[in-house]
């Protein structure tokens, strides 16, 4: 994995004062936050508070007006493009799944993986025993095993998540950011879901922006609340459940 090796309780990612304007629209405004190494983050609030631009920011879609963006020790992702903060190990998952269709499960974890087979990659490419041993680790976590012959378009749209999130792993990210996961799930992915993000996070940290409050209760992690692209409260779901700010503005509507 590359960037500065950083130790759990370390702070991994640090935004200060990040600014962005679009049009004389203040979609953050001197947007400041702290995330540890190993801590996963829910990330509520209501549309247009500024969620997907922050997350537009930190993998350098988006670069801000005003303000610092840190990722490990000192690395200033200000200053670096998407491919380059991928390559530091910051993955994203987008609200809607994009895995490849034609191909089975087992072929799309393949062709995520860190090494990269895609210049060199067939479906007639034998995997390495690592590569393997890797790819049915990824299959047990995001609980795809029984799944893996089959083709992608075959899956339900809450497996489509998971094995995203699988590719997303194969990548070995130290950062992983994951967008509405939630999103259109049965009761029941929706638990497991909770119940894979919080195996992930033993291993990475993670930061999940949510709609879905019965959710972000259930991963039972810190919650920060933004609006009008800054943070209104952070604690507890508890915490900010109580806020009066966070009922007025969000949990009231």
């Amino acid at each position: 994995m590359s960037g500065a090796t950083v130790q759990a309780g370390d702070t991994l990612l640090y935004l200060d004062g990040v600014t962005v304007s679009f049009d004389g629209f203040r979609a953050l405004n001197a947007l400041s936050l702290v995330l540890e190494a190993g801590e996963m983050r829910a990330v509520i609030g209501p549309n247009g508070a500024g969620k997907t631009t922050m997350m537009d920011v930190i993998t350098g879609k988006t670069r801000p007006d005003e303000g610092k963006v840190v990722f490990g020790k000192d690395t200033d992702l200000t200053r670096m493009d998407e491919p380059a903060i991928a390559a530091l190990g910051i993955g994203r998952k987008f609200q809607k799944p994009t895995v490849f269709e034609p191909h089975t499960v087992w072929d799309n974890l393949l062709l995520s993986l860190a090494e990269d087979r895609r210049p060199r990659f067939t479906l007639w490419a034998r995997e390495t025993a690592s590569e393997k041993r890797r790819i049915e680790e990824i299959l047990e976590t995001t609980r795809l095993t029984e799944q893996c012959r089959r083709q992608a378009a075959a899956l339900s749209h809450g497996q489509k998540q998971w094995l995203e999130i699988g590719m997303l792993l194969a990548q070995e990210p130290q950062l992983l950011l994951v967008d509405e996961p939630v999103a259109g799930m049965t009761d029941s992915e929706t638990e497991q879901t909770a119940e894979l993000l919080r195996e992930i996070n033993k291993t990475r940290s993670v930061v999940v922006v949510e709609h879905d409050m019965a959710f972000v209760r259930a991963l039972a992690v810190k919650v920060t609340v933004l609006h009008e692209g800054s943070v209104l409260s952070e604690g507890s779901i508890d915490h900010v459940s109580e806020d009066p700010r966070v009922i007025e503005v969000y949990l009231g509507r």
